[in-house]
């Protein structure tokens, strides 16, 4: 044969064939086991094809209709409990709206400060008024039901968007205190929580100003400055910086707020197997250095409470007076879904200006920030032991100032 004529005769196979190769590769792509084992891997990623095998054997043969949109959100929430990590979750459309609402600092809910606990939510304040206060809530109750089903192993995030609801509706929350169950009703409303409630001690003639930071939503930081700026206005010679309870927020806030106090250089870097590793540093506009600042924690400070605790005392700009922070060294980044849910899962972990993690180890909590000064509010007395041996020692440094 004419070897000349091999690419004449290639073309024209070719044209006959393109139209079955066409239907055989749509064929194949439905029918994935029928591949080779080698052309499996190259044409088809098996996995993804098992999941949806397995989706639409469940939508076309289950003895009742399943809800398609409902199997999609399950299907995802399994594949992120199946994480063993509590810092991650999926929110759904509506869930996803409530936790942005929550945070913008105002939402529908009942007015509570919680912390994640392997059986629920621990219940670290009650704001005053909110009907979480008016129904009998009190700092200490846990949560370990909402609606009837439990929340234990949920994380924080995915079980207080349970809570949340429109105004007027009624939420129904089981809580275990002192070892005894109770069952309390509680009739959600618009909920605008403080961000920061400042006041201005005078203790023999020094002025300090005192700002509780409640959470780190949008602008909590311009909020801050703005009651800062007010204290040091009216002779405040020392700041009371009170994390308690604050568990934490928006990175970008934790940077600013951290900004506050601390005039240049780092104050957090973050690193993941698919970021990059990226430096946060101070933004400038500072108050003075020489205003002493002391920072209260506890056990409910965590995130981006434990950055702004960590590079104030690092850099040496603040004493830490309290007791243990929470110890989480992960953070997470929301992505949106098509569908206006979202996936809200750990991306990274965060280290200190020293380099410290305060985790301990990948999603684990570690032993967080342990104070200089030990010391905490006593719920029986009618004074803040922590405010006052946070005062005690801004005295010391005033008096030690030349």
């Amino acid at each position: 044969m004419n070897s000349r004529r091999w690419p004449t005769i290639l073309l024209a196979v070719l044209a006959i064939s393109a139209p079955f190769l066409l239907v055989l590769g749509l064929w194949l792509g439905g029918h994935p086991n029928s591949l080779p084992a080698p052309l499996r891997d190259v044409f088809v990623d098996q996995q993804i094809a098992d999941i949806n095998e397995a989706m639409t054997d469940i939508e076309r043969n289950y003895y009742r209709k399943p809800k398609q949109s409902k199997l999609t959100d399950d299907a995802i929430n399994g594949a992120v409990v199946g994480l063993k990590d509590r810092f991650s979750n999926y929110f759904d459309a509506k869930q996803y709206a409530s936790f942005l609402e929550s945070t913008s600092g105002a939402f529908s809910g009942i007015g509570l400060d919680v912390l994640g606990d392997p059986a629920g939510l621990k219940i670290q304040r009650v704001i005053p008024g909110a009907p979480a206060a008016r129904a009998g809530l009190v700092a200490g109750d846990l949560v370990i039901a909402v609606n009837g089903a439990s929340i234990a192993g949920k994380s924080s995030d995915a079980a207080t968007a349970l809570i949340k609801g429109p105004p007027g509706t009624l939420v129904t929350l089981t809580i275990s205190s002192d070892g005894k169950r109770r069952i309390v009703k509680v009739r959600r409303a618009r909920i605008e929580v403080p961000v920061v409630a400042s006041t201005v001690e005078s203790v023999k003639g020094v002025k300090y100003g005192i700002d509780r930071l409640s959470s780190f939503t949008s602008g909590a930081h311009g909020e801050l400055r703005q009651a800062i700026d007010s204290q040091l206005k009216a002779g405040a010679k020392a700041i009371i910086l009170d994390l308690r309870g604050n568990g934490g927020g928006l990175l970008d806030e934790a940077v600013l707020v951290a900004s506050i106090f601390i005039p240049d250089g780092t104050i957090v870097s973050t690193d993941g197997r698919t970021r990059e590793r990226q430096v946060y540093k101070a933004t400038g506009g500072a108050i003075s250095t020489k205003i002493p600042v002391a920072v209260l924690t506890d056990k409910g400070t965590a995130s981006a409470s434990e950055i702004v605790a960590a590079a104030l005392s690092e850099r040496g700009r603040a004493k830490i007076i309290g007791t243990p922070t929470f110890g989480k060294g992960v953070f997470q980044e929301v992505m949106r879904l098509s569908s206006g849910g979202a996936l809200d899962i750990t991306v990274g972990e965060y280290f200190t200006p020293g380099g410290r993690n305060l985790g301990g180890g990948g999603v684990k909590q570690g032993k967080g920030i342990t104070p200089g000064m030990t010391a905490a509010d006593l719920p029986k007395t009618t004074v803040d032991e922590a405010i006052q041996a946070a005062i005690l020692q801004l005295r010391k440094q005033l008096d030690a100032t030349p």
